[in-house]
């Protein structure tokens, strides 16, 4: 068969819907677990204890040295051979959500370093402790400066959640997978899978943009 045929694809919505509705899923519990990951590895790395700073600096290296596949395909089979079953759903988030909590570490890490210093000692002089005046002070006023940055991380995280067909999690990229494998139409069905996919990164960047303009007015 020659020529584009959109109507065998049309006729299956049904199962895009679904694999939408998995990925979006997928995509904001792994970003939730990765916002946990990256504070606590930005916040061990700016410690003054050197354990702490020393094993945040050795998890980040070896986290953005690997492929994301690899550490998906590292906690999925992993994981059972050591005697730990997980579902496949929960392996994927672990993977993605400690995949991007790396990069966000270093965001947040690179957001707090650009505060001045003498926020901190400011804080520290009316009596606040560092714990303190690091929640209090400094995180609020780094929160603005990682937004497009962090916005950013989300963006590729949603993308990165068709990895996760790999281990047939039936998320938009496996059903794209499996509408092609019944009409024979590869072009039309991964093309709508695009399309899902450009929707989702335009609402999520037209967010971000809000976002930073209602910083900007608040400030």
């Amino acid at each position: 068969m020659t020529g584009l045929e959109f109507g065998a694809v049309l006729d299956r919505l049904p199962q895009f819907w679904a694999g939408t509705i998995q990925t979006v899923w997928l995509a904001v519990a792994s970003f939730t677990v990765a916002i946990g990951i990256g504070l606590c590895l930005a916040l061990a790395r700016l410690s003054r204890r050197r354990t702490f700073s020393w094993a945040s600096r050795l998890i980040t290296d070896i986290v953005r040295g690997t492929p994301a596949l690899v550490q998906v395909l590292l906690i999925y089979f992993g994981l059972p051979q050591l005697g730990i079953q997980i579902d496949a759903a929960v392996a994927g988030i672990l993977a993605l959500g400690l995949n991007s909590g790396a990069y966000i570490g270093e965001i947040v890490r690179a957001g707090v370093l650009s505060i001045d210093r003498g926020q901190m000692e400011a804080a520290r002089s009316i009596g606040m402790s560092h714990a303190k005046a690091m929640r209090r002070i400094v995180l609020p006023q780094a929160f603005r400066v990682v937004i497009p940055p962090v916005t950013n991380e989300a963006t590729t995280l949603v993308k990165g959640t068709s990895l996760l067909s790999v281990i047939s999690i039936t998320e938009l990229t496996r059903v794209g997978q499996q509408v092609m494998g019944v009409t024979f139409r590869p072009i039309e069905a991964f093309l709508a899978v695009a399309a899902v996919y450009l929707v989702m990164i335009t609402f999520l960047s037209q967010a971000s943009t809000l976002l930073e303009r209602r910083l900007a007015y608040a400030s």
